[in-house]
């Protein structure tokens, strides 16, 4: 028997039993069916990673609490005192905290999830599993500290005088479908962040710029007043104002958002996340090969 017709007896013996050759992208649902079973490692790598964070400060995880805080209230000062954006905002303390807190989980999770390939990239080498735990586990990592930051935040809510009612059941489906979205830009970002390293180093200033266009510390219809329609309109449509509007619309008793603008949130998770997802897939066999 020649060499060629030996490798071929081999390769058809090793299909036969199952074994598959390296460095291939599995089939769509063969991955999906992979994630799930990875389900429990995903939530304890992500729980791990909680504990670990600020681990070697004094204040420790209470960090993760007061982060958010110290930003509403710095950013109450610049743009409430100086900037008197606050004009025409009912109860703007709880206004603002609602959205720096919501966007602190934005910024952070898509953050986290973009450098989660490049971060965990021995892990990556050294084992076969769905690449695709590493970001999505990174998102719920972020999802646990923002329910231990719910501890400030909800306090703040009651003793700035809202009331709690039934609309707060909003809440749990408004963050669902903002945690949702995160997974979805975090699987974007970690494929195009494992392939370039500058995505890493420009994203901050990207997200710092979103946050800021999307009505945190402002009204966007009041202080898009003076601008031509258009310009509203393209701000209230950006995902991040949308995820404070359905926010808002849930906490804040002075704040409501048209059902229209929850169809269009669940319209930018779910777009995010089947986006997000195939295009991670697509070069699944390549992290960790640079």
């Amino acid at each position: 028997m020649t060499r060629s017709g030996s490798s071929s007896t081999a390769a058809e013996y090793a299909v036969a039993h199952g074994l598959k050759p390296t460095g291939l992208r599995p089939s769509f649902w063969h991955y999906l069916k992979g994630i799930w079973q990875r389900r429990s490692f995903i939530s304890a790598f992500a729980w791990a990673k909680v504990e670990s964070a600020n681990a070697e400060s004094r204040l420790g995880q209470f960090w993760q609490l007061i982060n958010p805080l110290f930003s509403a209230a710095i950013y109450y000062f610049i743009f409430g005192v100086l900037l008197q954006t606050s004009r025409g905002i009912e109860n703007f303390v709880a206004y603002l905290v609602v959205g720096v807190f919501l966007f602190t989980l934005i910024q952070r999770s898509i953050s986290a999830g973009a450098s989660s390939i490049r971060t965990n990239i021995g892990l990556v080498r050294a084992l076969h599993f769905p690449r695709a735990i590493l970001p999505i586990s990174a998102v719920l990592e972020q999802l646990i500290a923002f329910g231990a930051s719910l501890f400030i935040m909800i306090p703040v809510l009651l003793l700035t005088g809202e009331p709690i009612t039934w609309s707060w059941l909003l809440f749990f489906p408004a963050v669902l479908i903002v945690v949702t979205f995160c997974m979805g830009a975090s699987l974007l970002f970690a494929r195009l962040a494992a392939n370039t390293k500058d995505v890493s180093q420009i994203l901050p200033f990207g997200l710092r710029a979103w946050m800021y266009a999307s009505g945190v510390f402002y009204s966007v219809d009041r202080f898009t007043a003076g601008f031509p329609e258009w310009v509203t309109t393209v701000l209230n449509l950006n995902p991040g104002a949308i995820f404070l509007q359905i926010t808002r619309d849930a906490l804040l008793e002075s704040y409501s958002a048209p059902a229209i603008v929850w169809v269009w949130a669940a319209g930018w998770a779910v777009g995010s996340f089947v986006i997000g997802f195939l295009v991670f897939w697509s070069d699944e066999a390549a992290y960790g090969q640079s």
